[in-house]
């Protein structure tokens, strides 16, 4: 198993029903939980090893998490309300290597993960077909649509779950 993707790497379905939304919508909105109960089960030292060798911490995975599903949030609300937005990059790497990422409190980032994901959740819920139709462009992703973005932070969720399990393990070999 490659531990940079323990749940594989996203491929996008290009055969999105009610139903697959529909999931896509709950694995969202049960990040919250599902990172506190995760986190929960591991020992205090755990926060500060990395997942694998040249990984981040669990403590900065938990502030990545938030870091991105802010921008996913963002992202999603400029292609709901803009014509092709262009959606803008950042330096994941660099935010998680900034002093608030490497040392807070994984708290604080539980609790925007808390309610961007009850909000992202309401929206998406809320959306008509035509509206998860609508189109974005990434520079490196190119064009996207809502569909594409629930799909891929729903992936993400799980990926960085996955990766903090890992840590468990990492901690038993040592």
């Amino acid at each position: 198993m490659d531990l940079r993707y323990p749940v594989g790497k996203f491929t996008a379905d290009s055969t999105v029903t009610p139903e697959k939304r529909k999931a896509w919508i709950a694995q969202l909105d049960a990040l919250p939980r599902d990172l506190e109960r995760t986190l929960a089960a591991l020992p205090a030292q755990a926060l500060d090893t990395p997942y694998r060798e040249g990984g981040w911490t669990v403590r900065q995975v938990v502030h990545h998490l938030a870091d991105s599903h802010l921008n996913a949030y963002t992202r999603i609300k400029l292609t709901l309300t803009e014509e092709l937005p262009v959606i803008k990059t950042y330096e994941e790497q660099l935010w998680a290597e900034l002093p608030d990422g490497k040392h807070a409190d994984p708290s604080i980032s539980l609790a925007i993960l808390g309610g961007v994901h009850k909000r992202l959740t309401l929206l998406l819920e809320s959306l008509s077909p035509e509206q998860f139709a609508r189109p974005a462009h990434h520079p490196s992703w190119g064009s996207i649509t809502v569909d594409w973005l629930m799909q891929m932070y729903a992936w993400h969720c799980r990926h960085h779950l996955a990766h903090i399990g890992l840590v468990q393990s990492v901690i038993s070999d040592r």
